[in-house]
């Protein structure tokens, strides 16, 4: 699942693929990519363990399954660990899985029949007979358990992280990025894509009633897509080195998601200095607690007065700045891997799995 832009899942992976060695130098670690292999410009995200290419991608047609089952006979692993909803349904090893969400089964008009479909096939049948799964939230967990017909405590909920890059640069460095990508100084950042759950929409409807404009990043032609105003500032990618920077640059982070499993970008939003508005339901309170602005997802008004007193504010940004540094610090990615490498040895610990 690690191609194209850096989503969370993708980083999930990554971040445990570069820390679990370390922690386990007893254990062998390989890693299964994508059939092109990993995108080249991840820098100190690229793991330094043994890769292999998959013969098949992602819910190629009639060929996913097959082909993965192959890949994990070729490599004989004693243990399997699914990051992502990708799950081995013909494969009867040790399998750890981590589903993030319940996207596709809550939300099955934002994906094709084809995903809700897999879910209900592969994902479903085979998390039951999983040795552990995984989740990154307690909403997520309870989504999931109640979608799949599982109990939650099926589910451990081991949260994700924030990078150490994540931090408030020096003005410099944020002059900087300004200059470079002709930024304002004053803005405001929204990050997501297209989808219906992302509620960007409603930010679009926002923006011509603000002082400052907003900086979309949500990929190529997103603003016309959801009917942003000429005003609105749009960069189709950042490199990943360069979100601290987008994120420490900003006045806020407006975040109106309908359905969040977690909400990483809340996170490292906050741990890089930058205020978050955030919408008051699925993983995003948990995650934020009270260190964010939090409102409801389909009240403009509510996000009008929000935004604009934050803008008028500079006590109660602060005060957000120091509360949203606080709360991130408590999400850690080696954290997240210790908390992983002691269900691998749990399951490792079992009797063998039959093949």
């Amino acid at each position: 699942m690690v191609r194209g832009r850096l989503h969370g899942i993708a980083r999930y992976a990554l971040e445990l693929a570069r820390r679990l060695p370390a922690l386990a130098p007893d254990l062998r670690f390989m890693g299964l990519t994508a059939p092109e292999g990993l995108p080249s410009d991840l820098g100190a995200l690229t793991p330094s363990i043994p890769l292999h290419r998959a013969r098949a991608g992602f819910l190629a047609p009639l060929l996913e399954q097959p082909t993965l089952l192959a890949d994990l006979l070729r490599l004989s692993p004693d243990l399997f660990h699914a990051t992502s909803f990708s799950l081995p349904g013909l494969w009867n090893g040790r399998l750890v899985a981590t589903l993030h969400d319940a996207n596709h089964l809550a939300l099955p008009e934002n994906y094709s029949p084809v995903h809700t479909l897999y879910y209900r096939l592969i994902v479903g049948p085979r998390s039951k007979r999983a040795s552990a799964l995984l989740t990154v939230s307690e909403f997520s967990r309870e989504e999931l358990a109640r979608h799949l017909n599982l109990t939650p405590y099926r589910f451990q909920v081991i949260t994700p992280g924030v990078d150490e890059r994540y931090q408030p640069a020096p003005p410099s460095e944020l002059r900087a990025f300004l200059q470079r990508h002709q930024l304002p100084a004053r803005y405001l950042a929204t990050v997501g894509n297209t989808k219906a759950h992302k509620n960007l929409a409603l930010l679009a409807k926002l923006a011509p009633e603000l002082p400052v404009p907003i900086v979309l990043l949500a990929g190529k032609g997103a603003a016309k897509e959801l009917g942003f105003p000429a005003s609105t500032l749009e960069l189709t990618e950042l490199p990943e080195a360069e979100m601290p920077l987008f994120y420490g640059a900003a006045a806020a982070l407006l975040l109106p998601s309908r359905y969040e499993g977690f909400g990483l970008p809340v996170l490292e939003a906050m741990a890089a200095g930058c205020p978050v508005l955030s919408s008051n339901v699925s993983a995003l309170p948990e995650v934020t607690g009270e260190a964010a602005l939090l409102l409801p997802p389909e009240d403009l008004d509510a996000w009008r007065e929000a935004t604009l007193r934050l803008l008028r504010d500079e006590k109660l940004r602060q005060s957000l700045v120091e509360k949203g540094r606080e709360r991130a610090a408590r999400y850690t990615w080696d954290d997240c891997a210790r908390k992983t490498l002691a269900v691998y040895r749990r399951v490792l610990d079992r009797a063998p799995a039959a093949r």
